[in-house]
């Protein structure tokens, strides 16, 4: 399995090749975005670790142009910590999956594998379930020919289950997806940020695009309800 990885910080993007290469990855380096998009459109890559911020071409503009040239191999973006509007940015620009910095290898060589498995999956620019249109670039969100205003986290929330509309997705993904792995608040506040999209997506339209899946979490209609 070959992996790029992208980051300015040399010791950190040289200690990620050393971790790799000891399960088992062949792994190629570049330390900025240019040299990044140039090797990822060069060479067939089965996973790019990407770093957000970069001087010069930042890891969101690598991956913009990447998904601009149809090119789907999965991208795990590094992040920091605090950022949550990057980590929506990571996504909006096309990421299949993001870590926090400081990270733990263990997570981030699973979350690789996970990737991998998956393969890369086409991303298209805007989503729709039936007639509800979610554009992740503009951060716009209608129902039919009605705009809908959504705060930040709210939009997140919506964008992980578009992407994952017609399944059953939990709790646990949804943090994980939404918030991250080491949130330790209430994880009853994904059921508050539902309970706000219901109330926006839903009731003035007299839909149910939400679905509750009891003891499992929660299905966004393929249909849009």
């Amino acid at each position: 399995m070959r992996v790029l990885v992208v980051d300015d910080e040399v010791r950190l993007a040289d200690g990620v090749r050393r971790g790799l290469e000891a399960e088992g990855f062949a792994v190629d380096v570049a330390h900025n975005g240019v040299d990044g998009l140039w090797r990822a459109r060069e060479t067939r890559y089965d996973a790019i670790v990407l770093d957000l911020m970069m001087p010069g071409m930042s890891g969101w503009k690598v991956c913009e142009a990447l998904r601009a040239d149809e090119n789907w191999t999965p991208v795990l973006m590094l992040t920091a910590k605090d950022g949550e509007l990057d980590q929506v940015d990571a996504l909006d620009a096309g990421a299949d999956d993001y870590v926090t910095k400081p990270f733990s290898y263990p997570v981030l060589v699973a979350r690789l594998r996970a990737l991998i498995r998956r393969g890369g999956v086409e991303r298209p620019v805007a989503l729709e379930a039936g007639d509800l249109h979610v554009d992740p670039a503009a951060r716009r969100v209608h129902r039919g020919d009605a705009a809908i205003e959504l705060t930040s986290r709210e939009f997140a929330v919506l964008l992980h289950l578009m992407r994952h509309k017609g399944q059953v997705v939990s709790k646990r993904d949804l943090i994980a997806g939404v918030w991250d792995d080491d949130f330790d608040g209430d994880p009853n506040i994904v059921e508050v940020y539902v309970g706000h999209l219901r109330r926006k997506l839903d009731r003035p339209f007299d839909r149910t695009a939400i679905e509750t899946v009891r003891g499992a979490g929660y299905r966004l209609a393929a249909d849009g309800g």
